[in-house]
């Protein structure tokens, strides 16, 4: 359960729920399976799956929860095929035109037709809260992902601030800076890949991987106006990892040294496991993340 991608939310006021109260929050919008003619279904679920039954797994004052979405998977091309045929029949049958309203009304009937028959395709999304911190961290792939469950969240507790962290400075400045043979913040290094676009449309993008980022070539393209947007770096040889410019978090990983420490305890069963996984990650993302958001600058926090 080890997380691959961040964004990362701020809370507006301290998280004060316990993880019992939580528990009976998110239980009013506990998932309930997708129904055959229900196209989609969302709610919470065991982050331990099937292992476990609690919606709210706290350890060491943090708060994983995990939102499930189930989504009918229904072809568009079977759909506009279905409805040509069907509106053909009908022109041929009765000698006339079948109209664009009567058009969405047969697409329609023909979606509820397919459902009971469609593929269902289940994503599960994970976060946690820290509360010692007042940081949600969610592995979601894109902030529109992540939005997807701080949504449901601030409707499973009836209202909830939270917002994306920020930085007080432009965060492609200072990777741009890195790149341009500017001495990297205390912890970190150049990993060996990034994205440098141009201001202007026109300017070009350039994806460099596996690169040595110190190279001249590199340089060249700063000095032609190119900024980072995508930068991969390492810290303290422990964590690696994509930045991007809207401070998402991408391919995370955790040096094999933090992995053997859980190879050096034994977890007698699935929720032992977890648990440990889950404190390991979340101790090492709490050192982590404020040394980048540090090396950004600053977080710029909603009250000031």
């Amino acid at each position: 359960m080890w997380f691959r991608n961040l964004q990362l939310y701020r809370l507006g006021q301290h998280f004060d729920l316990s993880p019992e109260e939580l528990e009976q929050r998110l239980q009013n919008q506990a998932y309930q399976g997708v129904s055959s003619m229900d196209m989609s279904s969302i709610g919470w679920v065991p982050p331990l799956g099937r292992h476990g039954v609690q919606l709210a797994q706290a350890i060491n004052g943090r708060i994983m929860i995990c939102l499930r979405k189930a989504e009918k998977i229904i072809p568009a091309g079977v759909v506009k095929q279905l409805v040509e045929d069907k509106v053909a029949e009908v022109e041929a049958a009765e000698s006339r035109d079948v109209r664009r309203k009567e058009k969405l009304r047969i697409r329609d009937e023909i979606v509820v037709s397919l459902l009971p028959r469609a593929l269902t395709k289940i994503t599960d999304l994970y976060a946690y809260i820290d509360s010692t911190r007042d940081l949600i961290v969610v592995d979601a792939p894109s902030p529109s992902r992540a939005e997807d469950l701080i949504t449901q969240l601030r409707i499973s507790l009836g209202s909830l601030q939270a917002s994306p962290v920020k930085v007080k400075r432009a965060s492609r400045e200072i990777m741009t800076r890195g790149l341009d043979g500017g001495r990297m913040p205390q912890g970190f290094d150049l990993g060996g890949e990034c994205e440098q676009t141009h201001p202007d449309p026109e300017g070009g993008v350039i994806n460099c991987k596996c690169q040595d980022l110190a190279a001249g070539e590199i340089r060249t393209h700063v000095k032609h106006g190119k900024h980072a947007v995508k930068l991969a770096i390492g810290w303290k040889q422990r964590v690696s990892c994509v930045l991007h410019e809207d401070l998402s978090i991408k391919r995370l990983q955790f040096d094999d040294v933090i992995r053997e420490a859980e190879g050096d305890t034994v977890a007698e069963d699935p929720a032992s496991k977890f648990d440990l996984d889950f404190s390991l990650m979340s101790l090492e993302l709490a050192e982590f993340l404020p040394d980048v958001l540090d090396a950004l600058g600053g977080e710029e926090r909603p009250a000031e």
